[in-house]
């Protein structure tokens, strides 16, 4: 069994980059490609919005749960998996790196960064009243200007900037706000890198060459963004899809060990453990027992 992977689908919104669905569409369709409920990988940035309901939302091995006026931030690349046992309603907003990049060029808007690299990161947030009215009201917004015939692409930006600031004022302050454009732009390139490449090098010194800057700099950018260095970042997107792999195949010890580019079984398991203090087996039946816990 592998983790499906979940593209953006770019004919359907006619290259707008932007989308937002019912999330009872995801439950109510009588054939889906891919069962949300099992953990599946997505190659652009969701927001999940529930307007009622509850459960629990999993990202990366960690369950959130959820209720009426909740928000979940699912970055690109990140693996996920819903709950519908409550048939909550709300919205699911879908956008890409190419949305994101139109916006910055036209408004302002807080930078994405892929601070879920980050142990510390959370993916949830809990509205409350004043603001889950605000949130709706600008997504109903966001809505209506989709739909009409004739949309203009820039109101759309703007709703979704007017949207992004005000849940990225509710969220805890964060470093990467800091970030010029210029960095945000090298940020986003070390992180399409590591998705080429992590499985065959580990070197930041090489990702900072690839790239025509520094080891320093990338260094600075990357304590900027996440509170990591780039060597931690790229051993944690690493550990992380290590990880996915090890919960969602039945792949063996070996097999990933040559998957990611290790000269032998041991020194994976070394690295593996040295990262998350288990070895391989140990993880899958840590994760195991948390799942029947759960």
């Amino acid at each position: 069994m592998t983790i499906p992977n979940i593209a953006f689908n770019h004919d359907k919104t006619n290259q707008a980059e932007f989308e937002i669905i019912e999330l009872s569409d995801l439950y109510m369709r009588p054939v889906m490609e891919h069962d949300p409920q099992a953990p599946h990988r997505v190659s652009f940035f969701m927001l999940i919005y529930f307007e009622q309901g509850e459960g629990k939302h999993t990202v990366d091995f960690n369950q959130f749960n959820f209720e009426p006026g909740s928000l979940i931030f699912v970055q690109r690349e990140q693996v996920h998996s819903f709950d519908f046992s409550s048939q909550p309603q709300g919205k699911l907003l879908l956008f890409t790196q190419a949305f994101l990049d139109k916006v910055h060029a036209n408004m302002r808007l807080p930078n994405y960064t892929p601070t879920h690299l980050n142990q510390q990161h959370n993916p949830l947030l809990k509205l409350d009243s004043i603001n889950h009215t605000r949130t709706h009201s600008l997504i109903e917004q966001l809505q209506l200007e989709l739909q009409t015939p004739t949309s203009e692409p820039l109101i759309v930006m703007y709703l979704f900037s007017a949207l992004a600031l005000l849940l990225h004022r509710l969220r805890p302050v964060s470093s990467h706000n800091n970030l010029s454009a210029e960095h945000s732009i090298k940020l986003a390139r070390f992180f399409s890198l590591m998705q080429q490449y992590a499985q065959q090098i580990r070197d930041a010194n090489w990702y900072a060459s690839k790239m025509h800057t520094t080891y320093k700099t990338l260094n600075q950018i990357c304590k900027l963004a996440t509170g990591l260095t780039a060597k931690q970042m790229i051993d944690a997107y690493t550990i992380i899809e290590i990880k996915r792999r090890l919960v969602v195949s039945n792949i063996t010890t070996q097999q990933l060990a040559n998957d990611f580019s290790f000269d032998d079984t041991s020194n994976f398991v070394k690295y593996f453990k040295k990262q998350t203090e288990l070895t391989p087996s140990q993880f899958v039946k840590h994760n195991a027992l948390q799942a029947v816990r759960l």
